[in-house]
C-alpha cells in the first residue's frame, strides 16, 4: 500500500516520496456509545457487532483517545479499516493508568477480537506477554518493536510491529527550523525519555547541524543533544501546564521555533507561543507539531504551526487490521520511512508563501538525499 502524504514542497517533488513501500516484513503497508469497562476509563464501538463480523479492538495508552497524537491516529486507522471493509467492526478501551494495560487486553481476549491493536512503547511488555500466552491471537502494536527494545523476545510471530523512522522527517524539520529562525536558537523537548520520542529529537538536532554545516551558520538547539542523549522532558504526555512552562523558558532563552514531542503536552507549548506573540504584538515565535497534522488536530493553533513532523500511523494500522480480517496477516515489522510515506512533513497550511522558495528547494534536495541514503540521518534510537 502507498501513502501519499508529502513534505510540503512543490508538486515537482512529489515523485520523490511516492516510492514503493520500503523496509517491511509485516502485514502493514509495503464512535458511538460510551460505557464503563473494568480496568479502563471508557470503551467505544463503531459499527454494530453481529454474527460473522470481524472485530478489531484497540487499547489506548494513557494519553487517551483524543490525544491529538498516536492514540487518535491509531483509532483513525481502525475506523479507516472498518470503512474499507463492511465486515469489520472496531472498538477501543481507554487506559487511564499503566495498570489498565493488562486488564484491557484481557477484556479483549475474552471478547475474541480478530486483532488487538495496542498503542505505545510502554505497552510492549503487556502486549508481548499476552501474545506469548495466546499464540493464535493476532496483535499489532504502534511505536514498539524488538529492535527498539520495547519487545524483548524471543520474537512472537503473532505481533505486527508498526514503527516509524521519524529521524528522517525530524531531520527535515530541523533543517527547516534552522533555515527559518531569526534568533539563531530553536528548541525541542519530549514527553518521556524513550526511543519513540528521542528519535524525533535526534533527527531535529541533526537536521539543524546539517544546515549549519552547509551554510556556515551556528543555530543552537535548546532542549536536546543527539550526541549526549541529554535533554528536556516533561515526564508525561498529558500535563499541558508543564509544556507551557518549559516552552516559556525556552522562549525566554531566545528560541523562536519550538518542537514538542509530547502529545497533548504540546498544547501547553502552543499556549506559551500564543502568549509570547501576544506580548510582542506580532508573531515572533512559531512551532512544529508532532505525529499528526497539527492544523487538523489542533486547528485553534494552526497559525503558529509552520508544519508537523508526521508518522503514517493511520495507513499502517488500517492495513494491519485489514490483513487480519482477510487472513493475510503475517506479523513482523513495518518501518515507515520518508521514501514509503511513513514519515513525512505536513503541508505548510497558513505558512504557505512564508517559507522562502530557496529553502523549499533545499528541503526537496535534502529529502531526496535522505530517501536515497545519500544523506545520513544519525540516531541513537533504534526503530
Amino acid at each position: 500500500m502507498r501513502h501519499t502524504a508529502l513534505i510540503p514542497v512543490a508538486a515537482a517533488a512529489a515523485a520523490l516520496l511516492l516510492a514503493a513501500c520500503g523496509s517491511s516484513s509485516s502485514s502493514a503497508p509495503s464512535a458511538s456509545g460510551t460505557s464503563s469497562s473494568p480496568g479502563s476509563g471508557s470503551s467505544s464501538t463503531s459499527g454494530t457487532t453481529t454474527a460473522g463480523k470481524f472485530l478489531g479492538c484497540m487499547v489506548t495508552d494513557t494519553g487517551g483517545i483524543d490525544d491529538r497524537s498516536f492514540n487518535a491516529s491509531s483509532w483513525a486507522g481502525m475506523q479507516a479499516a472498518m470503512a474499507a471493509n463492511s465486515n469489520i467492526s472496531v472498538k477501543y478501551l481507554q487506559s487511564t493508568t499503566q495498570s489498565d494495560y493488562i486488564p484491557n487486553i484481557n477484556t479483549f481476549l475474552g471478547e475474541k477480537c480478530g486483532i488487538i491493536v495496542t498503542v505505545g512503547f510502554l505497552m510492549g511488555p503487556a502486549t508481548e506477554a499476552a501474545a506469548k500466552a495466546h499464540p493464535s491471537q493476532k496483535f499489532a502494536i504502534v511505536d514498539c518493536s524488538y529492535a527498539s527494545g520495547c519487545l524483548t523476545g524471543p520474537k512472537e510471530s503473532n505481533i505486527d510491529q508498526l514503527v516509524f523512522n521519524t529521524v528522517q522527517d525530524g531531520f527535515l524539520g530541523g533543517y527547516l527550523a534552522a533555515g527559518l529562525t531569526k534568533t539563531g536558537k530553536v528548541a525541542t523537548f519530549g514527553g518521556e525519555d524513550f526511543g519513540t520520542v528521542t528519535i524525533y529529537m535526534d533527527g531535529f538536532w541533526d537536521g539543524v547541524q546539517y544546515y549549519n554545516s552547509k551554510h556556515g551558520t551556528h543555530v543552537q538547539v535548546l532542549g536536546w543533544n543527539e550526541q549526549t542523549q541529554k535533554g528536556s522532558f516533561t515526564g508525561d504526555f498529558t500535563n499541558q501546564t508543564k509544556g507551557e512552562t518549559l516552552t516559556s523558558t525556552f522562549i525566554s532563552e531566545g528560541a523562536d521555533i519550538i518542537f514538542p514531542v509530547a502529545g497533548n503536552v504540546g498544547l501547553g507549548a502552543a499556549k506559551a507561543v500564543q502568549n509570547a506573540n501576544a506580548a510582542a504584538g506580532s508573531q515572533k515565535v512559531s512551532m512544529f507539531w508532532v505525529d499528526v497534522d497539527g492544523c487538523i488536530s489542533a486547528p485553534q493553533y494552526c497559525k503558529y504551526f509552520v508544519t508537523s513532523v508526521e508518522k503514517g500511523i493511520v495507513p499502517a494500522v488500517k492495513t494491519s487490521v485489514l490483513s487480519a480480517a482477510s487472513g493475510t496477516f503475517k506479523g513482523g515489522t513495518y518501518v515507515g520511512t520518508l521514501a514509503n510515506g511513513g514519515a513525512t512533513l505536513a503541508p505548510f497550511h497558513l505558512w504557505s508563501g512564508k517559507v522562502p522558495a530557496s529553502l523549499i528547494t533545499q528541503l526537496e534536495q535534502v529529502g531526496a538525499g535522505i530517501a536515497s541514503g545519500a544523506i545520513a540521518t544519525p540516531t541513537k534510537s533504534p526503530v
